[in-house]
């Protein structure tokens, strides 16, 4: 599994997260959130990029961002799509944590930003997906709170 920074290029999950530790390491006094998102975009009814975001944010300070992009078959259900955005940024959180409480940092608080709203067709998804991610013991962040999934992936899906 790659992720790919904008300064560093590509790096290894295990090298992400140990930029992720250092980053927390310069200001360990500050607060932190670790942010994961899923967004997918699709490519001439062939395909489809699911693009997933890893965000350490340091609030009111900035942050840095990660990002994994992965092609798969064409999916038509936007309901499995979803879900398949929500199984990615779960799947990433739980291999984070697992590092994280391995190296001293389960304290950090996760959140996973999810790519469904109030508005739109994903409305009926939303309690289903949110559930999700609270039963695995994360927090849930929906549009338009969900800014790792909506702007940091979504710019990569294209």
């Amino acid at each position: 599994m790659y992720f790919y920074s904008p300064s560093k290029g590509r790096l290894t999950l295990e090298e992400t997260f140990g930029d992720v530790v250092k980053y927390i390491k310069e200001w360990p006094r500050e607060q932190y959130k670790l942010i994961i998102g899923t967004d997918s975009h699709s490519h001439y009814d062939t395909s489809i990029i699911f693009v997933t975001a890893v965000i350490v944010h340091r609030v009111g300070k900035g942050g840095r961002y990660f990002f994994r992009r992965e092609k798969h078959r064409y999916m038509e259900s936007l309901r499995q799509r979803i879900f398949f955005e929500t199984s990615l940024s779960l799947d990433v959180a739980s291999q984070f944590t697992g590092m994280l409480a391995e190296n001293g940092h389960s304290q950090l608080n996760v959140e996973i930003h999810l790519d469904v709203g109030e508005k739109g067709d994903t409305k009926e998804l939303i309690r289903e997906v949110v559930g999700m991610v609270i039963g695995s013991g994360f927090d849930a962040r929906i549009k338009p709170d969900s800014y790792g999934a909506t702007k940091v992936a979504d710019k990569y899906t294209k």
